[in-house]
């Protein structure tokens, strides 16, 4: 039984809950892969592409917590186990010890692409069943789309 009655019915719930669910494991993971990439860059543009990863790690990290806390209000339990992670990731596993800084880059173009691409379906999902939790999606998409195109121009 339900602790937190959601205000949306149960099939609404239902979906609204996955893709919120959805989302988080795509953050959460997100903030995983940026970060062991930051541990491990090496090259020129050292620096500037660590720097670049923090804020990566950053807003996926506040994000997730957002999410997180609206699959809660709406009586969802969100699940940021690394289990959990692992088994519904979508983002390409990072390879082990150290990244050249253009390998940097490019994971994060791919890992950014495939999380917006997601991101961009829970959009369409969550419109009419609950347009709260769509804008929290559609504001953190937008952030997403930012650091996307920000690593996308590090690789022109």
């Amino acid at each position: 039984m339900p602790v937190v009655k959601s205000p949306l019915s149960e099939t609404d719930r239902k979906t609204v809950g996955d893709a919120l669910q959805g989302a988080l494991v795509d953050l959460l993971d997100l903030s995983l892969v940026a970060k062991q990439v930051h541990w491990n860059v090496v090259g020129p543009r050292f620096r500037s592409v660590h720097l670049q990863l923090d804020d990566v790690v950053d807003t996926a990290r506040q994000h997730s917590d957002t999410v997180a806390e609206r699959a809660s209000a709406l009586g969802v339990n969100p699940d940021g186990r690394a289990a959990t992670i692992a088994k519904s990731t979508a983002i390409a596993s990072v390879s082990e010890g150290w990244i050249k800084d253009v390998d940097a880059v490019k994971t994060l173009v791919d890992a950014l692409g495939v999380v917006i691409g997601r991101m961009r379906e829970r959009i369409e999902v969550t419109e009419s069943p609950d347009p709260v939790s769509q804008d929290i999606l559609i504001t953190l998409t937008a952030d997403l789309e930012k650091h996307a195109w920000m690593f996308q121009a590090e690789s022109a």
